[in-house]
């Protein structure tokens, strides 16, 4: 307890673009080793870089998202470092000016919402892919993510503890995903995390030495790296042994971190300006009609569903992604008024349960929107039961037995709305449940509930359920 966990996140996240940064290759994943990789990627004598004007304005788009300032004018760096898969010897990016600096994140914890800032996110080229299980006793190298757009994202250090730095990789996965600047697919290491991890006495103000973590695609791996990262370092400094600033990587099936490499400082990269690269030079009106391609944010449609009256942690379910966003809003508003909240419950409850249990996005969903919607006006005009809508027409629509009315007629699942018939069950029940009525009188709630429940097992659940209620305790008054 006597101990704070300090954690600053560097999310390199692939650009969707179809060729590379700097080339036209095609980034397109899965193709046969080095044939992607034009003699730009692979660096041959002579060659001559040109900028992606789509990658630029994808980082812009970022930038507008988190509220940042888009430099007018940021210039490109070669970042030297000698690495088997880095052909030229250096990596384009970009040091002194990137093309977005400050801006913020909100994360949702369980107390509350917190905001992270971030330093800054610059353009760079990836480097290739060293492989090292096909090939016995040597190591392979593909150059095909040579020169891949990445744009890293770096925050400050605001993040306290594992739980904390996963809700910030989780919302930075959803936003670079919904403004549709890269697809998050962290198996095929288009969204990875880099974790800054460093511990202090709770009060000090000074941040403890600091070990880097790469390469983490996995939310759950990021939280056990952590964690383990951080016992490590409250061991040794307990025990009077020095925490080395150093590169790390996280083994899974041991649970720990080990070293990889010492952590290079910026001198040790001898950043200079490319001489290859003119500055980029970003207009007003570059940024303005970017500006006007720009979706509605998680936070203002967020902000849409609690104005519809849905509750505010529900609302971040619904604006998980975009795609999620879009679902409920379409089925919001081809719905009868004031089935917002009905809604909501349906979406984050039984359909998502169904979506989890067949690993499936909202967007395959087996039950579209405007479906959904027409079955909750069959619940709105009294055709059936939200019970029964949930608990048997549901299902049948997601095993694709037909539309909502077509299920209803074939399963006879018409609610009873006529109160002639509901009153003549009423009164079988009452007549059958001479305890239960006299307990209902002598004051013991219960007994109501337990009396309704009858009523609606002997209409076999078609009963109007608001009828039966209105009915049965009016005859129990005895009016």
């Amino acid at each position: 307890m006597a101990w704070e966990i300090v954690v600053g996140i560097e999310t390199h996240a692939q650009l969707a673009t179809k060729s590379k940064i700097f080339s036209g290759s095609s980034t397109a994943f899965g193709a046969e080793p080095n044939t992607q990789a034009s003699a730009v990627d692979i660096a041959l004598p002579g060659v001559l870089p040109v900028l992606n004007a789509q990658a630029v304005e994808l980082a812009v788009r970022f930038g507008i998202a988190v509220g940042a300032n888009i430099n007018r004018k940021s210039i490109f760096a070669r970042k030297n470092y000698f690495y088997p898969d880095l052909p030229k010897g250096y990596q384009i990016s970009q040091y002194e000016i990137p093309v977005v600096q400050g801006g913020s994140l909100r994360i949702a914890m369980l107390e509350g919402e917190k905001t992270i800032r971030l330093t800054r996110a610059h353009l760079e080229e990836d480097a290739g892919k060293s492989l090292h299980e096909d090939f016995r006793g040597m190591t392979g190298i593909d150059l095909n993510r040579a020169g891949t757009p990445l744009l890293e994202i770096v925050s400050e250090p605001d993040l306290r503890g594992a739980k904390e730095a996963v809700a910030y990789a989780h919302a930075m996965h959803a936003l670079v995903r919904w403004i549709g600047i890269c697809d998050g697919n962290m198996q095929e290491g288009s969204f990875r995390c880099d974790a800054n991890v460093s511990v202090r006495r709770i009060g000090d103000e000074k941040l403890g030495t600091r070990c880097e973590i790469k390469n983490l695609n996995s939310f759950r791996f990021m939280e056990h790296a952590i964690e383990y990262e951080a016992r490590r370092q409250i061991e040794l400094i307990e025990d009077g042994k020095p925490v080395v600033q150093e590169t790390r990587l996280y083994d899974p099936d041991k649970n720990e971190t080990r070293s990889m490499r010492s952590k290079e400082d910026a001198q040790d990269y001898r950043y200079f300006p490319d001489p290859d690269l003119l500055p980029l030079v970003i207009s007003d009106s570059d940024v303005e009609r970017i500006r006007a391609t720009m979706p509605a944010l998680p936070e203002t449609r967020r902000e849409e569903f609690v104005a519809y009256g849905i509750p505010s942690s529900q609302a971040s379910q619904l604006t998980s992604s975009i795609e999620m966003s879009t679902y409920a809003l379409r089925a919001i508003s081809n719905a009868p008024k004031g089935s917002a909240v009905t809604i909501a419950n349906w979406i984050t409850g039984p359909l998502s349960s169904r979506l989890n249990d067949e690993n499936l996005d909202i967007s395959k969903s087996k039950v579209p929107a405007d479906i959904l919607a027409a079955l909750f006006a069959r619940v709105a005009d009294g055709t059936i039961s939200g019970s029964t809508a949930v608990g048997k027409v549901l299902p049948a629509m997601w095993s694709g037995a037909g539309s909502p009315d077509e299920i209803i007629e074939k399963q006879g699942l018409k609610q009873i709305s006529d109160s002639g018939a509901i009153g003549k069950i009423v009164d079988e029940v009452l007549a059958a449940n001479v305890k239960q009525v006299e307990d209902y009188r002598a004051g013991k709630e219960k007994a109501f509930n337990s009396l309704v429940g009858q009523v609606m097992k002997r209409s076999q659940g078609k009963a109007n359920p608001a009828q039966v209620n209105e009915i049965l305790r009016r005859k129990l008054q005895g009016s």
